[in-house]
């Protein structure tokens, strides 16, 4: 038991050194405000290392579970603009979103699914019967914590195939949206005005991925209401 909870305790480590060395100061607007004019030299110099370190960063900050996956998609759409910069982050969060759901699940997911009553399996089961479409929920509509919505699938025993398609495809919306307005803050940053979560995320932002959150819950809703027509045995 104790080998698979290694990569768990390694997890916890990198997140306690991380807040120890006070890092996270780093992954702030604060501090793209005041590198910006370094962090754009990098990217002019040497465009592919730059996007490839970014990419690598962004896995690492989801992997860890660690703040500052908004300032990172901001910070992309500034760097590489909206659409190279919505690619790099939907790419980097879905490889470190399936990295920590496979760590979780083969360290704690599977024994958990066994050692749970049966309201967690019932829990899980109606997961299962609509996981699609709820994890689709989960990404398009930031109601939950990000590493939160990494890290519940892996115990409900979703799949990795429907987890990876619902990530790639579900964080695009917000992803680009964030990007869209990284690329516009260059002028805000040049007049030493500060960005803040507020002037990111707008009711008017909130209110398309709750439109798009309602679209993916459709198929649920049919299901509810019409049933499952199985046709009996014997007929064709």
């Amino acid at each position: 038991m104790f080998k698979r909870l290694i990569p768990i305790l390694i997890l916890a480590v990198v997140a306690v050194l991380f807040f120890a060395f006070n890092l996270d100061s780093f992954l702030s607007f604060d501090a793209l405000a005041r590198h910006q004019a370094w962090l754009l030299e990098q990217v002019d110099a040497n465009p592919v290392v730059a996007a490839l370190a970014y990419v690598l960063l962004y896995i690492a900050v989801v992997a860890f579970s660690l703040p500052g996956g908004l300032v990172m998609t901001v910070s992309g759409g500034f760097l590489f603009g909206a659409l190279a910069g919505g690619v790099y982050a939907v790419i980097g969060a879905t490889i470190g979103a399936t990295a920590l759901f496979l760590i979780a699940k083969t360290s704690l997911g599977d024994y958990l699914l066994q050692k749970a009553g049966n309201s967690m399996q019932k829990m899980q089961q109606g997961f299962a019967d609509n996981a699609l479409s709820y994890m689709f929920v989960l990404r398009l509509v930031p109601i939950f914590p990000f590493f939160l919505v990494n890290l519940a699938p892996a115990f409900l025993g979703v799949p990795l195939r429907i987890y990876l398609l619902a990530t790639f495809f579900g964080i695009m919306p917000a992803t680009f949206i964030y990007a869209l307005a990284g690329s516009g803050i260059g002028s805000v940053l040049a007049q030493g005005q500060g960005v803040s979560l507020a002037g990111v995320l707008t009711p008017q932002m909130i209110g398309a991925l709750v439109g798009l959150a309602a679209l993916a819950l459709l198929p649920v809703f049919y299901k509810r209401t019409h049933g499952d027509h199985v046709m009996p045995e014997g007929e064709e």
